[in-house]
């Protein structure tokens, strides 16, 4: 028998489901190049999607990864046998992932690679995979007993607004180093793209399309136009192209009616 709960409290309990199912595979996927996850609900299951780089170190030998991460979600949640189903699915374009991008910098810099040169290299791998714009920061202990803060940026970065939340991907890291723990945060804009592929479908508001004008016939001779006047134009009186008539054909339809005859006053 389910229990009724109100909107309010399912929202949250939704919002603490997601958060937790997304911080316990970014600690245990974090070498397949998790990039997040979606959890669809159904009638009959529940379905959760694994977006990751590698999706077959997620599924693992003959699925026995996969089946133990369905095990320990389904354990920890309390859901029922057989309603729970994982899926993994792989990152199209990893590039315009600031997860797996901040993933890959933590490796690098835990590898011993220098901070610049690892920094670089993901500007440089972003800006050709089709982005807009790219910024990442590094801070903590780089090189020196002090600590300090290093930025890299490249392309075009909005800051503000809306379409923030539409067109920056965000991701931040913590790498623990002999020296002490850096912190890492990426941040890529995408562009605009029709088919959705390499970027959003649908422009920035400020956008502005300055579009072709249109093509004329040259004009070879000089042109004539006849036009009706307006009424403001029309003197009293005058007759206009087309009136020359109007006055014969009023007196042939009142006979009776003569210039001089006896009850034709005007």
């Amino acid at each position: 028998m389910s229990t009724q709960i109100s909107k309010k409290r399912k929202f949250v309990a939704d919002g603490v489901f997601a958060a937790e199912l997304n911080e316990f595979f970014t600690r245990e996927l974090s070498e397949e190049g998790y990039s997040g996850c979606e959890v669809r609900v159904t009638h009959a299951r529940t379905e959760i999607i694994i977006r990751a780089t590698h999706t077959q170190d997620v599924l693992g030998d003959k699925g026995r990864r996969i089946r133990e991460l369905t095990a320990l979600v389904q354990k920890r949640f309390r859901f029922p046998e057989g309603s729970l189903e994982l899926y993994a699915e792989k990152v199209q374009n990893r590039g315009l992932h600031a997860v797996a991008q901040c993933e890959s910098l933590r490796y690098k810099l835990l590898g011993g690679l220098a901070v610049r040169r690892a920094a670089y290299g993901v500007l440089r791998f972003v800006m050709e995979s089709g982005a807009k714009g790219c910024e990442v920061i590094i801070s903590g202990k780089l090189r020196a007993a002090r600590a300090k803060s290093m930025k890299f940026t490249d392309g075009f970065m909005i800051h503000s607004g809306q379409p923030v939340r539409d067109f920056v991907d965000e991701a931040v890291r913590h790498v623990l180093m002999k020296q002490g723990v850096l912190g890492i945060k990426v941040k890529i804009m995408s562009g605009w793209d029709p088919t959705g592929q390499a970027g959003k479908p649908f422009p920035l508001p400020d956008a502005v399309t300055i579009l072709e004008p249109k093509e004329e016939a040259p004009i070879t001779a000089p042109i004539s136009e006849s036009r009706q006047p307006a009424a403001s134009e029309v003197v009293p009186g005058q007759a206009f192209p087309g009136q020359d008539n109007v006055a014969p054909a009023v007196a042939a339809e009142a006979p009776g009616l003569q210039a001089g005859a006896p009850g034709a006053a005007y």
